[in-house]
């Protein structure tokens, strides 16, 4: 299909009601994402309606609240510090995006969370069921992530999923279903950010709104990772990061 009938057909959709239904604040991101491999038609994509699963059972904290010795980063040299409860993520100029991950790497189905503060804006999000492999210059870390978007893009995508290293955006919330989940960031204070992983099926919550709902066979495991992106500015604290394994 030629770029221009792509364009036409999406906003067609977005505009007659039909599924996938844009909103029209999303429109102006349809172009700069329609050569992406895993950009989704939106009448194709699902919408998840499920209330957040529960957080108070069964998790196991992956932040002991000292010190970073489960953990490892991977890719840039942004840095990562262990402070009382929380870990601070800081952007360095000039670095690749960095990857602070779980040093256990093979998380299948689970129920993750993590509550993030942007004390400086910037990008970030995390990884799960994430893989590595070497880089030309650093190690590359590969997958799905929840993404917890700068609030300077001012398009409200937290929660989506992202391709990282993978062929971009996979699910982006940009349709009229999304709408409330793209007004529940906080730019002051704790974002709460949940994933649920089950066998082919992934959903995430924002601050308990349901986000995203893709299914895939190709990412089965995997390590989790806290992101800083690389860019000029970035300060992010996670704390409350926890995760329980699925039966």
């Amino acid at each position: 299909m030629k770029i221009a009938t792509f364009v036409s057909s999406l906003i067609l959709m977005a505009s007659t009601g039909l599924a996938g239904e844009i909103a029209d604040s999303q429109k102006k991101w349809i172009e700069v994402y329609e050569k992406q491999p895993n950009v989704p038609k939106p009448g194709d994509m699902l919408v998840n309606e499920d209330e957040e699963p529960d957080l108070d059972e069964g998790f196991v904290d992956l932040y002991n609240g000292s010190d970073l010795d489960n953990w490892e980063a991977k890719g840039g040299i942004c840095t990562f510090e262990a402070k009382e409860g929380v870990i601070e993520g800081t952007c360095v100029p000039g670095s690749p995006s960095t990857y602070l991950s779980t040093k256990k790497n093979d998380y299948t189905d689970f129920v993750f969370t993590a509550e993030l503060k942007y004390l400086v804006d910037g990008n970030t999000g995390v990884m799960f069921r994430a893989d590595s492999k070497p880089g030309k210059n650093n190690e590359t870390v590969f997958g799905p992530q929840a993404e917890m978007e700068a609030f300077s893009k001012e398009r409200y995508w937290s929660g989506g999923i992202y391709g990282q290293g993978a062929g971009g955006w996979i699910y982006p919330m940009w349709l009229e279903a999304h709408e409330e989940v793209r007004k529940s960031m906080k730019r002051d204070g704790w974002n709460r950010v949940t994933v649920k992983a089950k066998g082919d099926t992934i959903k995430t919550w924002v601050n308990g709104k349901p986000a995203a709902h893709w299914k895939t066979d190709e990412y089965t495991k995997g390590f989790f990772s806290l992101q800083i992106h690389s860019g000029k500015e970035g300060k992010i604290q996670f704390r409350n990061i926890k995760v329980k394994e699925l039966e």
